[in-house]
């Protein structure tokens, strides 16, 4: 039996069956994505109230970890809030609107973080590789460019697949074993022809996600030919630091996600792939503002000032 989704009352709701079905576990795993989701949401906007605070930070490298930081929270928004409201109300449910508006908006977020991210080494390239033209290359102007130009690929891509669910027909199963709508999970659904969605998804993936990944690639190995010809071990020292964090969050984001398509490959359990998709889903997220200020002088010093002038404006 196959229900047409071009009507959108044939299917009123997906069931999110979650990390697991033991209700003992389900107090704890409330009480932790909780107290993951409200760090990630303090952590990041910490690190966008200093950036925006301290103007010795508004450069472009800073605007882009605020852009990340902004990113982050929207990225962990989408998924987070709607897996502890269902266990909260021990309800599994969640509507065919809010299912598609979920798959459409981890898409457009992941995928702004993965441009983000190619466009914070190009800007660490040109600091290191070219120094004497970082502020003309470097431009106000270049960012903004930029940041729009990530956003508008990124949700293209996310409207694109979006739209390619629609048509879809889905078997009279509607549980999907995940804490949220996963495009790839939610096709898996269909019982109509898919190839195209799935040819759709690896052509995507291999080159919005491909041409990033080589760019980061591409400006690492010039950084890294540039610093081997410095004379001094600590010219050496400081370029390398400069990079240090931005590699951490790349390192982060991109090996969850290949660990995340590993795992799935090499197990047939949806359970577990659930459970590692936390790792790309909701870790990198609350990691990446201790990465940033933990290893950033400047961030540090901001954040002190920031933290210690909230008693006064209170």
């Amino acid at each position: 039996l196959c229900i047409n989704m071009k009507n959108h009352t044939d299917v009123s709701e997906f069931l999110l069956l979650g990390l697991t079905d033991d209700p003992e576990l389900q107090p704890f795993l409330f009480c932790l994505f909780l107290s993951m989701y409200l760090v990630t949401l303090l952590g990041n906007l910490l690190i966008i109230l200093a950036i925006s605070s301290d103007s010795h930070l508004h450069t472009p490298m800073y605007f882009f970890i605020s852009n990340l930081s902004f990113t982050d929270i929207c990225l962990s928004t989408t998924t987070v809030p709607k897996m502890l409201v269902n266990i909260q109300a021990q309800n599994h449910s969640i509507t065919y609107t809010g299912c598609l508006t979920q798959v459409g908006s981890v898409l457009a977020f992941g995928g702004f973080e993965n441009f983000l991210l190619a466009a914070m080494a190009y800007d660490r390239y040109v600091a290191i590789c070219h120094p004497l033209r970082y502020t003309v290359i470097m431009n106000p102007q270049l960012c903004a460019r930029l940041i729009l130009l990530s956003l508008f690929f990124s949700l293209m891509v996310a409207l694109l697949h979006s739209l390619m669910v629609l048509p879809l027909s889905f078997c009279k199963d509607l549980e999907i074993p995940h804490f949220f709508c996963e495009l790839a999970q939610v096709i898996k659904l269909a019982c109509s022809d898919t190839l195209i969605n799935n040819i759709l998804i690896y052509f995507v993936a291999s080159l919005f996600g491909g041409v990033p990944l080589s760019g980061i690639i591409f400006s690492y190995t010039q950084i890294v030919s540039t610093v081997l010809r410095m004379p001094s071990a600590g010219g050496k020292l400081k370029a390398f630091s400069t990079c240090g964090s931005h590699l951490s969050v790349v390192s982060l984001f991109y090996g969850t996600v290949v660990g995340v398509y590993i795992s799935s490959v090499v197990t047939d359990s949806s359970k577990k792939t659930a459970v590692a998709s936390v790792m790309y889903a909701v870790v990198p997220q609350m990691m990446n503002p201790f990465i940033y200020s933990l290893r950033n002088r400047d961030m540090k010093g901001a954040l002190r000032k920031l933290i210690s002038g909230i008693p006064s404006l209170l």
